[in-house]
């Protein structure tokens, strides 16, 4: 068992790096799709529903956290306020239009905390708006909260049924 009592899936802990005949590891394939994607679906959950919505996100370079912001009066801030656990779900489905079965998909599974350490929302804030500069003024704003997700897991999905777990820093 895993974190969380969760089954280990097909886990790949390789590294980040092409293997030596020029395919792409586990690593750098979930690392190609969330640096490729700019948006990502994050799923929270409330008492009696669970949410989905769309977030401009960043990762940093360990994929160990991501970061994301939104306003505090939302529905989106309350759920995460009572309900740390999310999951992020990132696809490249607009580059595959035309063959679905090349979809690539990773589910992020992990803990979100707001971000109140100044150092530690500083640095979310330059790694979000380095990928999102658009984002400043929202990001900057005193009605945003900056979030920043702890992953304890990537779920990569090819061809709809390949699923393999890669945990950063795992085995």
């Amino acid at each position: 068992m895993t974190r969380n009592d969760e089954p280990v899936l097909d886990q790949d802990p390789g590294d980040d790096h092409p293997a030596a005949d020029g395919t792409l590891t586990l690593p750098a394939r979930i690392r190609r799709l969330v640096t490729g994607q700019p948006y990502a679906v994050l799923c929270t959950h409330g008492d009696r529903h669970a949410y989905g919505s769309l977030v401009a996100f960043a990762f940093a370079d360990d994929l160990r956290t991501a970061v994301f912001a939104t306003p505090k009066a939302t529905r989106k801030y309350r759920l995460l306020a009572d309900h740390d656990r999310v999951a992020l779900v990132i696809d490249d489905r607009a580059q595959n239009q035309g063959e679905m079965m090349d979809v690539e998909a990773v589910t992020v599974t992990g803990r979100a905390h707001e971000v109140s350490d100044v150092d530690v929302r500083r640095y979310g804030t330059e790694l979000l708006l380095a990928r999102h500069p658009q984002l400043k003024s929202f990001v900057a704003a005193e009605s945003t909260a900056l979030f920043r997700i702890e992953v304890l897991r990537f779920l990569h999905v090819v061809r709809f049924q390949e699923v393999r777990q890669w945990i950063p820093g795992g085995p």
